[in-house]
C-alpha cells in the first residue's frame, strides 16, 4: 500500500523566522493524504501541514511558532478548502467485483438445475 502526501497549496510567509530571523524564507505548506493499492487510489481527509524556512534550510515545528506566526497560519488554515475525500476502483477490483457476482449466479443456477 502506497502511502504518500500531497502538495495542495503552498504559502510564502512574510514572518520572521524562528530560527535565522530572516523574513524572506518562511514557506507554509499544506499536504493531503493520499493513498494507492492495488485495487483503488483514495484521497483522505488527512491534511497535513509543514512549515519550512529556504533560507537556513530547517523545518520549522509548531514549538517554535510565534504569535504572528500562529496568527498567519489560522488565517490560512481557515482559507485553506482542500480536495474532496474520494475513492476510485481501478479495474482489478471492478474484474474482482465481476468475478465474484458470476460465481455467485453460476451457483445459484447450479442450485436451480440440480433442484
Amino acid at each position: 500500500m502506497a502511502e504518500q502526501y500531497i502538495t495542495i497549496k503552498s504559502v510564502g510567509l512574510n514572518n520572521n523566522c524562528p530560527e535565522c530571523y530572516s523574513n524572506k524564507g518562511l514557506k507554509l505548506t499544506f499536504k493531503q493524504r493520499f493513498v494507492e493499492t492495488s485495487f483503488y487510489k483514495s484521497i483522505t481527509p488527512e491534511i497535513k501541514y509543514e512549515m519550512d524556512c529556504s533560507t537556513c534550510n530547517s523545518h520549522i515545528y509548531p514549538v517554535k511558532w510565534t504569535d504572528d506566526i500562529e496568527r498567519v497560519f489560522e488565517y490560512h488554515k481557515r482559507a485553506f478548502t482542500p480536495k474532496q475525500a474520494s475513492r476510485h476502483l481501478k479495474k482489478s477490483s471492478w474484474l474482482a467485483i465481476s468475478l465474484g457476482i458470476i460465481l455467485v449466479l453460476v451457483g445459484f443456477a447450479t442450485v436451480l438445475y440440480i433442484a
